[in-house]
């Protein structure tokens, strides 16, 4: 009996040893930058790895993640339920530490607050995201600083800004990994007539950024351009955006640009993406320098 008692009390420090050796879990922060580009203050969630303090030092890497459309700075940490999945894949050694910002871009009604990553009358988002938001992060959180120490990735209408973002600039990034992505502008959804309709907006914004024309119109310097970005694209097989995504697909390798794919069960949902963070942070990790 004593031999067993001995043996448990040495399994317990055992296994408090080990768990004391795993990196602590990072925590998540509000901020909040004022933009001249936008007129307004606008607000992010900021995941910061549990060795931040230490690491930055070193210069952490950057990921920007981007929400979809009727959702706002908060809906990967909320409706997502993402911080699990990224305390276990960093802690795991999955994924090298990096700093992962989730920026507002919209609002959880779009016919009152305007959604939407690129530049739309009323709303230059793209100028804002590269001129203030970014270097505004990066000089606050001693994170990223160059192309291979930054990432984008992104879901639903945050997937297709998170590669028309790095389309637009790939000097910009390493990687960038897109979700269930809005590519092109489904057939289904027509755009309202109203210039001033919020949601027209979007959509025409989504209209006029096509990823999938954006490759296919390349000349032979943006292809080569793009050929510096590694592209990775998820889709689930029951996702109403799954066509367009193959469009996009297909065009690429029609370019002769590399470009991961992967369709997996499922459809458009927070599960999907909460699983998609697998995939997404060890590909943004192994394409950092």
């Amino acid at each position: 009996m004593k031999s067993k008692i001995i043996a448990a009390i040495l399994s317990l420090l055992c296994a408090g040893t080990a768990l004391a050796a795993l990196p602590p879990r990072g925590k998540l922060v509000t901020d909040t930058i004022h933009s001249k580009i936008l007129g307004t203050d606008r607000l992010m969630t900021i995941y910061l790895p549990g060795n931040y303090q230490q690491d930055k030092q070193n210069g952490l890497p950057v990921l920007y993640l981007l929400h979809g459309m009727e959702a706002n700075h908060t809906s990967w940490f909320k409706e997502t339920q993402a911080k699990g999945p990224i305390d276990r894949i960093f802690t795991s050694g999955q994924a090298t530490p990096m700093v992962i910002v989730s920026p507002d871009a919209g609002g959880y009604d779009p016919s009152k607050e305007q959604n939407g990553y690129f530049n739309i009358p009323g709303w230059k988002y793209e100028d804002f995201f590269f001129n203030e938001l970014i270097p505004f992060v990066e000089e606050k959180y001693g994170c990223g600083g160059s192309k291979d120490k930054r990432a984008i990735a992104g879901l639903s209408m945050g997937g297709g800004g998170a590669t028309g973002l790095a389309q637009h600039r790939p000097d910009m990034f390493s990687s960038s990994y897109a979700m269930s992505a809005l590519m092109s502008l489904p057939d289904s959804r027509k755009i309202p007539a109203d210039p001033d309709n919020k949601i027209g907006k979007l959509y025409r914004s989504v209209v006029e950024n096509d990823c999938v024309d954006y490759v296919k119109n390349a000349d032979d310097s943006t292809r080569d351009a793009l050929r510096t970005v590694n592209w990775f694209v998820d889709c689930g097989d029951d996702d109403f955006l799954l066509d367009g995504n193959i469009d996009y697909v297909r065009a690429m390798k029609a370019a002769k640009i590399p470009v991961e794919f992967r369709v997996r069960e499922g459809d458009h949902s927070h599960e999907y993406w909460h699983t998609a963070l697998y995939y997404a942070l060890p590909f943004a990790s192994r394409n950092f320098k």
